[in-house]
């Protein structure tokens, strides 16, 4: 009995930092596949952020895939559209942060989005984006959109296909220690 109640004790202390947030540091690239056709879609809704966490300018950082940009950029096949880091808590609970670019224009912009991600084993995404044509007006006449979700593998870059645009996203922890180098030889 003594044995199952010290059991419990310590089942109590360990479980609330098994589901504690972490840090991490989210960056994505939003495309254009210039060899598949534009869909144009119905504009993007005023109420795009719909109750998402804005950016600040503390949480953002000097992007990484600095090199997979000028590969992007080089080939006439990808249009960059957007390039952000940032760094933000995840846990088991939805995190939805909101992204824009350029200038605001009666509460909308160029390029708009949201991103949803929840962690778990792998960090479920859920990518809402709008590429948005704004005339001298400050209107919307016309909008792409990307809406994808999947299941990422934090550390590693992932692309997310959504035909004419898609996303790049690299989740990485900023408090998990680096995972070792693979040996060059394995040891008989």
């Amino acid at each position: 009995m003594r044995l199952f109640r010290s059991l419990t004790l310590l089942m109590t202390l360990v479980a609330p930092m098994a589901f504690a947030d972490d840090l991490y540091q989210v960056e994505m690239i939003l495309v254009r596949q210039n060899a598949v056709p534009a869909i144009v879609s119905r504009a993007a809704p005023e109420d795009w952020a719909a109750g998402a966490q804005r950016i600040g300018a503390e949480a953002q950082r000097t992007p990484s895939l600095n090199g997979e940009v000028e590969k992007l950029t080089a080939s006439n096949d990808y249009t960059v559209l957007l390039h952000k880091a940032w760094q933000q808590t995840l846990g088991e609970t939805p995190s939805k942060v909101a992204i824009s670019d350029g200038a605001e224009q009666f509460g909308q912009f160029p390029i708009e989005g949201t991103l949803n991600l929840k962690l778990g084993r792998f960090t479920d995404v859920d990518a809402d984006f709008w590429v948005n044509q704004i005339d001298s007006n400050g209107l919307v006449t016309a909008s792409e959109r990307l809406k994808q979700e999947s299941h990422t593998k934090n550390g590693q870059l992932n692309f997310l296909d959504n035909g004419h645009l898609g996303l790049l996203i690299k989740i990485t922890s900023l408090t998990a220690p680096a995972p070792r180098p693979t040996p060059d030889e394995i040891p008989d």
